[in-house]
């Protein structure tokens, strides 16, 4: 393998980073500016290469020591070892990078990234799988160690979905999510209950899923492969004993191929079959398919912004695209006449009208459906012109058909809500025929992740 000795000198969109070397680039895993480093290059194109670090020869100011002992192997928090302050300049990077190299638009400039107060535990939502064949790091294979079992309970390795890392200790998640992890997979180790084989389809304990909310509700979610009533008792009374704090115990057999259980009916075993999590004035259940923002507290700080984006009046009123549980729409109808959201999934609209109902909101209305289909002349005819459009579209970004909608619409302004700032970019740059983009602000949702969500304000030329 080919080695070479570089500089880091920029990260890429991705969170690699950047060296050049006879006119070529080369992008590095775990590079920081300002690192000098030895690589063994991997794969090497026409006009680029990527490479791993063999040798930190002089490291980066910054730099930091990761905290997670899993750092490097699990896929969740790739830039633990970059200072946060660091981290959200490079974040406001990569937004005027997509605007400037993809959407090709005139711009106004963009501001600091909004950070987050905890740049760790700040997750509300973690899913765990079981294994029966944990993956090895490299230093355990080189150790040649004989284990009397590889049982695991732990996320999924990047780029391998069969392979399964067994945490030992998570910094995404608050308290109690750790101990309840641990206890299951204690117990299940006790009671020989069978981790799950995913390739070969085999085993019993399949997922385990944890929702918290600021609240401090609590719920479990434990997926099975088979109905074995007596196990499944033992552990879910243990559960309960264990952590009389949970407030709703759920369980779901799961005999597919595959993990998702949007498709399969859940039961509740201890309490109501929802948690409620408080955003400003406004409450919201959650289930366990419930799509919602997973920091919570930072969801407040964006959807503050997107309200101060849209400025509302009085009589203006409001089309909220892929609606999702209704969250945005309910937050800023107490400044509007109306909200209309839409979202293709009809579990989410069903979460969307409950939460309206629960709030005392009466000027919303949800309904289900392919934006793209449902957005007709018909659809507006029926309820109303929008004077302001809030879209928070999925990483795919919007439909062409929905931006040419938008601009056959021409509402005045539209807030564009996004966690991918280069398909954000395309949709502007196809919106730019009417609009402008008068305001930009970068929000981090997920410290030590290359992620970063993006608010643009864009009002009519």
């Amino acid at each position: 393998m080919k080695q070479a000795e570089v500089e880091i000198t920029a990260m890429s969109s991705e969170g690699l980073g950047i060296a050049k070397q006879d006119g070529k680039v080369i992008f590095t895993a775990f590079g920081v500016p300002g690192d000098k480093v030895k690589v063994n290059i991997k794969r090497s194109k026409k006009n680029y290469s990527e490479a791993s670090i063999v040798e930190l020869q002089e490291a980066s100011s910054m730099r930091t020591q990761p905290v997670c002992s899993h750092f490097g192997t699990c896929g969740g928090c790739k830039w633990q070892h970059i200072q946060y302050p660091h981290q959200l300049i490079f974040k406001r990077d990569i937004v005027h990078d997509a605007f400037n190299k993809i959407g090709k638009i005139d711009f106004p400039e963009i501001p600091a990234t909004v950070g987050c107060t905890d740049n760790y535990y700040y997750r509300n939502k973690l899913e765990f799988a079981f294994t029966d064949r944990r993956w090895l790091t490299d230093e355990d294979v080189k150790a040649g160690t004989e284990y009397e079992h590889r049982n695991g309970l732990g996320f999924h390795v990047p780029g391998n979905f069969w392979g399964v890392i067994d945490v030992e200790r998570c910094y995404l998640q608050a308290d109690p999510s750790n101990n309840i992890r641990v206890a299951v997979r204690n117990y299940a180790l006790k009671h020989n209950l069978p981790f799950f084989n995913l390739h070969k389809q085999f085993g019993y304990l399949r997922n385990l899923l944890i929702r918290t909310t600021s609240t401090g509700e609590l719920l479990v979610l434990l997926s099975v492969y088979e109905d074995r009533p007596d196990d499944l008792k033992g552990i879910l009374d243990f559960l309960l004993q264990e952590f009389p704090q949970i407030t709703s115990l759920q369980y779901v057999i799961n005999p597919k191929r595959n993990d998702t259980i949007y498709d399969l009916d859940i039961q509740v075993y201890h309490g109501r079959g929802y948690i409620i999590e408080q955003l400003g004035n406004y409450k919201f259940k959650i289930g366990p398919k419930s799509f919602f923002q997973t920091n919570s507290a930072q969801a407040k700080v964006l959807y503050d912004i997107t309200k101060e984006f849209a400025a509302l009046k009085p009589d203006d009123v409001v089309y909220d695209l892929y609606t999702g549980v209704g969250s945005i729409g309910i937050y800023v109808s107490d400044a509007c006449k109306s909200v209309t959201g839409i979202e293709q999934i009809e579990d989410a609209i069903r979460d969307a009208k409950e939460n309206a109902t629960m709030n005392g909101v009466t000027n919303c209305s949800f309904y289900a459906g392919d934006v793209r289909m449902v957005l007709n002349p018909d659809f507006i005819a029926a309820n109303g012109k929008p004077s302001v459009v809030i879209t928070d579209p999925p990483r795919a970004g919007m439909h062409e058909d929905v931006v040419n909608t938008l601009l056959e619409l021409a509402a005045p302004r539209i807030v564009y809500v996004s966690c991918n700032p280069a398909t954000q970019a395309r949709d502007l740059q196809l919106l730019d025929a009417k609009y402008k983009v008068v305001k930009v602000q970068p929000v981090d949702m997920f410290p030590n992740t290359t992620h970063i969500e993006n608010v643009a304000l864009l009002e009519l030329k």
